[in-house]
C-alpha cells in the first residue's frame, strides 16, 4: 500500500514537488495561463511526520492564520497525515471523535486551492459529511483559515434555504461542505457541477454508511473526476468503509492514531445500575449539577418529556432532536455553547459534528443500541485532550446488554449501584437536588419557513429515505432564491 506510486494533483508548494505550476499557453491577453494543479510526481514512501504546524510549507497567509488562532502544534492524526495529504497523496485517516480530523484534512484542501478561484456552480473541493451539525462544525472550524486566503466556503445542508445555497453555487464557491441528499437535490436542480473537483474528503464516513447515504455517496464520487486527490476521515474503518476505500481510493497512506474501538484515555467510563422507579429521578438531579451536560434519549418524545420536566423543577434544559428544524437545532447549539442552556436533551443526532469546548459530561439516560453509538455520544467530551467523564443508566433488564456493549467497545468501565441522592452520585456526577423553581426559557422566534411547515416537509423526505439532507427538486424550485450567505 505505501509502495512507489504518481499522484494526482500534487500542489506546487509541497515538500515533494516545489516546481511551479506550468503554463498551458497564453491567454487572449497575452499573459500564460496558470495550470489547475501540479504535475504529479513519484512518492516512494510515505513522508514522515511534523512536530510543529511551521514545518509544514503551507502558504505563509494560512501559516500567520494558524498562528492568529493560537494554533501551532498539530494533533497526532494532523502530525500523521498533513505532510502526505499536502503532497496530494490520497488518506486513510482513522482517529477518534474530537482529535483534530477537521483541520488535518481542511488544511490541504485549502493549501491546494490558495490562488485558485471557482467558476459559477463549479467548485474545486469537496467536503462531504452525514450530518447538518458536523457541516456546520466543518465550515466553522476553516471559516478563519478559508478568509486569510480569500476562499470561498458553501455549506449545502437540508433543514435550510435551498435557494440560498443555490446562490452560494452560482456565485462561486472553491469549498463546498454538504450533506449527500442535499448536494444531490442541488445537481439535479443543475446548480451545481463536481466535474472541477480536484480534493474530495468523505468525513465521518462510517456514519454515512450507517445512515444510509452510502448509494448518494457513491453516485456522488462517480461524478468527481478519476484523477483527483481523495482523503478519508473516520473514528472507525469497517463494513462499507472498505468498499469505498478500494472503489475510490487510490494508494493512499494509511494512519491510524488511536485504536479500532477508539477509546479515550482521559475519559472516565461508569455503568450506574438503577431501579426503574429510581431513573428520572436520578437524571433529574444530575441535570442539576453545576455545569452543563448532555443527555441523550433514544426518541423525540422522551426527548420533549425529560425537557418539560427538568424546566419545570428548575433546570434550564433545551431539546434537541430531528423534529426541530435547522435553524431551531443551532440556536439550540447556541444556548448551550454560551451557558444559556446548561442540560442539553438530545436524540443522537447530537453525537457526532457537535463540539463544545470544556464539556466533562456526557449521560445516556438511554443506554445506546451499539458500541459506534456509544463512542460517538461519549465523543463529546474529553476532546482536544481534555479529560471527561461518561455515564450510563442501566436498568436491571439493560444489564447484559449494556455489558456486551461496553466489550464491543473496548471499554471496561467503573460500576456502581445508585439511588437518587447518594453521595456517590454526587462525586461521579456532580448531581444535586434541583430548586424546583420553574424555568422559562425565551422561544426561538420561527422564520416564515418554519412557520409554513417547512420543518414537516424535511421530516417527510426523511421518512422516504432522503436522510433528512434536502426536499424534492420540485418543491426545491419554488424556493426564491436570496443573496449567497457570507462565509
Amino acid at each position: 500500500m505505501n509502495g512507489t506510486r504518481r499522484t494526482r494533483g500534487t500542489i506546487g508548494r509541497s515538500r515533494v514537488n516545489r516546481s511551479a505550476p506550468h503554463s498551458t499557453g497564453p491567454t487572449r491577453g497575452g499573459r500564460p495561463r496558470k495550470q489547475e494543479f501540479a504535475p504529479p510526481v513519484t512518492l516512494t514512501e510515505p513522508l514522515p511526520a511534523v512536530e510543529a504546524f511551521a514545518d509544514l510549507d503551507m502558504p505563509a497567509r494560512l501559516l500567520a492564520a494558524l498562528r492568529a488562532e493560537g494554533v501551532t502544534v498539530p494533533f497526532p492524526i494532523q502530525a500523521a497525515t498533513l505532510p502526505n495529504a499536502l503532497a496530494g497523496r490520497d488518506v486513510l485517516g482513522r482517529g477518534r471523535t474530537g482529535s483534530g480530523k477537521t483541520l488535518a484534512f481542511g488544511l490541504p484542501v485549502l493549501a491546494r486551492l490558495d490562488g485558485r478561484r471557482a467558476q459559477p456552480r463549479q467548485p474545486l473541493a469537496l467536503v462531504l459529511v452525514p450530518t447538518r451539525e458536523l457541516a456546520q462544525q466543518v465550515t466553522d472550524a476553516l471559516a478563519p483559515y478559508a478568509r486569510a486566503l480569500e476562499l470561498r466556503l458553501a455549506t449545502v445542508v437540508g433543514g435550510m434555504s435551498i435557494g440560498r445555497q443555490a446562490s452560494a453555487l452560482r456565485g462561486g464557491a472553491e469549498v463546498v461542505v454538504a450533506t449527500p441528499g442535499r448536494l444531490k437535490d442541488l445537481i439535479e436542480r443543475g446548480d451545481c457541477r463536481l466535474n472541477r473537483v480536484a480534493v474530495t474528503v468523505l468525513d465521518e464516513a462510517d456514519q454515512m454508511a450507517d445512515m444510509g447515504f452510502m448509494p448518494q455517496v457513491t453516485t456522488l464520487l462517480d461524478q468527481v473526476p478519476s484523477g483527483g486527490q481523495r482523503l478519508l476521515f473516520s473514528a472507525t474503518l469497517d463494513g462499507d468503509i472498505d468498499l469505498l476505500v478500494r472503489r475510490y481510493l487510490h494508494d493512499p497512506v494509511v494512519h491510524s492514531v488511536d485504536p479500532p474501538a477508539a477509546s479515550v484515555t482521559t475519559m472516565t467510563h461508569h455503568l450506574l445500575h438503577v431501579r426503574g422507579a429510581d431513573k428520572d429521578t436520578t437524571a433529574t438531579e444530575i441535570a442539576a449539577r453545576d455545569g452543563r451536560v448532555i443527555m441523550f434519549l433514544d426518541t423525540k418524545h422522551a426527548v420533549d418529556r425529560l425537557t418539560e420536566h427538568l424546566l419545570s423543577v428548575g433546570v434550564r434544559a433545551s431539546a434537541l432532536h430531528g423534529g426541530k428544524s435547522q435553524p431551531q437545532r443551532n440556536r439550540t447549539l447556541a444556548r448551550f455553547k454560551d451557558g444559556h442552556v446548561t442540560a442539553l436533551v438530545a436524540t443522537n443526532v447530537a453525537a457526532r459534528g457537535i463540539h463544545v469546548d470544556h464539556l466533562d459530561l456526557v449521560v445516556n439516560v438511554d443506554p445506546p443500541g451499539d458500541h459506534k453509538d456509544y463512542l460517538h455520544r461519549g465523543g463529546r467530551t474529553a476532546r482536544a485532550g481534555e479529560s471527561g467523564t461518561v455515564v450510563t443508566l442501566v436498568l436491571p433488564h439493560q444489564r447484559r446488554a449494556v455489558d456486551r456493549l461496553m466489550a464491543d467497545a473496548g471499554i471496561t468501565p467503573r460500576t456502581a449501584r445508585i439511588r437518587p441522592g447518594a453521595a456517590e452520585l454526587h462525586a461521579i456526577t456532580g448531581a444535586r437536588t434541583p430548586s424546583g423553581v420553574p424555568v422559562t426559557l425565551p422561544a426561538p422566534a420561527a422564520g416564515p419557513r418554519e412557520a409554513k411547515g417547512f420543518a414537516g416537509r424535511d421530516r417527510r423526505d426523511r421518512a422516504a429515505g432522503r436522510g433528512g439532507n434536502g426536499r424534492t427538486a420540485a418543491r426545491a424550485r419554488r424556493s426564491a432564491p436570496a443573496p449567497a450567505p457570507t462565509a
